[in-house]
């Protein structure tokens, strides 16, 4: 409990740091992410417990990573990190969850996520900033990968990648669980 009340402190610190930076009050960042303004009051406050939705939202608006919102303070030239010791973002109704396990640095960083997906167990994105790329490599399973309402098959062993930028879904397909590896290419203006 103690890692998760520092996770939010961690976020709240990073998403009233960004807003200031952006010039934006809480009502014009409220307006624009489209997360109601007591929802950004309390987790600048670090209250609360915001969705994987939420902040991608805010994410997107402010122009950063996910994952800059959620890093604290850098540790080092390398850093290792175990998905199990990272708090999952999305959990489903079936047992799937989504973490993610860390972000490279540099003018376009890249999101490292773990995913797993029960069948018929689904996540549904909203469209990120432009010059956003994701990549999905499934390592045991199968699933559908939606993207701007069309549905590709990925099986365990392939990989996919779409631009970002539309409306998209992760769905566990088959009779197993799904496992797979995400990467977000962010865009260069996304490091701000």
């Amino acid at each position: 409990m103690a890692e998760t009340a520092e996770a939010l402190r961690t976020v709240a610190h990073n998403v009233r740091a960004a807003r200031v930076r952006a010039g934006l009050s809480l009502e014009e960042l409220s307006r624009r992410a489209q997360v109601s303004k007591g929802a950004l009051v309390g987790l600048e406050k670090a209250q609360g417990n915001p969705n994987l939705a939420t902040l991608v939202r805010l994410a997107d608006t402010l122009g950063i990573s996910v994952s800059a919102l959620m890093q604290g303070p850098a540790e080092g030239r390398v850093r290792v990190v175990a998905a199990a010791d990272v708090e999952p973002l999305w959990t489903g109704e079936r047992g799937g969850e989504g973490r993610l396990v860390l972000t490279t640095s540099g003018r376009a960083p890249v999101e490292v996520w773990r995913w797993q997906l029960e069948p018929d167990e689904e996540y549904s994105s909203h469209p990120h900033q432009a010059g956003v790329v994701e990549t999905v490599n499934v390592i045991a399973g199968r699933m559908t990968l939606v993207v701007d309402g069309v549905e590709h098959a990925v099986e365990a062993g392939q990989t996919a990648t779409f631009d970002g930028d539309t409306e998209h879904v992760y769905r566990g397909s088959g009779t197993g669980t799904c496992h797979l590896i995400m990467t977000v290419q962010l865009p260069p203006a996304a490091t701000a």
